[in-house]
């Protein structure tokens, strides 16, 4: 069933008909101990369009995580020393990214378990790896196209936003804003505990199907950091090396 070489024919033929849904590659973080199985997830992804990362426990899943973002997860459960509902644990504190959990086990508990502690979907083994791409596709459109439930005017500490009226405000300061910048503070104030990748904020300010670099994205900050220094707090959005952003917890 995880046979890389079967697989070759049917996805890499297919690909373009298949996933039609493909813009800009995203990238999986595969993380699991079976090297065979991270092989077999990789090659599916890859033919499917994604990039992607692999680790061999959870403590690698954590680093690799730590040092660069991805878009979603794919995380066994059952890997020994700490497992993939402790690295789910550890990355809920932080980031919202999706999850996918795998587990050799056809246990109600396994399920239950995983979506109380935030994640976004199964598969036991073993599985297609059609099926697994298919579920991909599936939480990525869902966390793209997932609305966020905020109060208007949403407020965090003295940083407010209205977007009836596309305005924030920094305690009784204006910001004179650009609309992409009003949108970065707009995906940043949603979960504002949590650290947004630069790839989700990319998503939210350009739409999904337009790409920039890390770059541009760390420029729109710096100007929104100066906007925000001259109305008083230019300390407000806080990097977090290798992760992205989030605004700066309110005291």
């Amino acid at each position: 069933m995880y046979s890389p070489v079967a697989l070759a024919p049917s996805i890499q033929s297919n690909a373009g008909r298949i996933f039609p849904w493909k813009t800009m590659p995203q990238t999986i973080l595969i993380a699991d101990d079976d090297p065979h199985i991270r092989q077999v997830i990789a090659f599916a992804m890859e033919a499917a369009g994604y990039t992607t990362r692999a680790a061999k426990d959870g403590a690698e899943a954590l680093a690799s995580f730590a040092e660069s973002p991805a878009d979603l997860i794919i995380l066994d459960i059952g890997m020994p020393e700490l497992d993939g509902l402790d690295v789910c644990r550890t990355i809920r504190r932080d980031s919202d990214v999706p999850i996918l959990f795998l587990t050799a086990r056809d246990e109600e508990i396994d399920r239950i378990i995983g979506f109380e502690i935030g994640g976004d979907d199964y598969v036991t083994k073993p599985f297609s790896p059609r099926e697994l791409v298919g579920r991909v596709k599936a939480i990525l459109k869902r966390a793209a196209n997932r609305p966020e439930a905020e109060p208007e005017p949403s407020r965090w500490g003295t940083l407010a936003i209205d977007r009836d009226t596309h305005v924030a405000r920094l305690g009784d300061t204006a910001l004179d804003l650009t609309a992409l910048e009003f949108e970065i503070i707009a995906t940043l104030i949603t979960r504002p505990r949590h650290v947004h990748s630069r790839g989700r904020i990319m998503r939210a300010a350009y739409g999904g199907n337009i790409h920039v670099s890390d770059r541009t994205i760390d420029s729109h900050v710096r100007n929104i950091r100066a906007k925000m220094g001259r109305a008083g707090n230019a300390e407000m959005i806080e990097t977090v090396h290798g992760v992205g952003f989030r605004l700066r917890a309110v005291t």
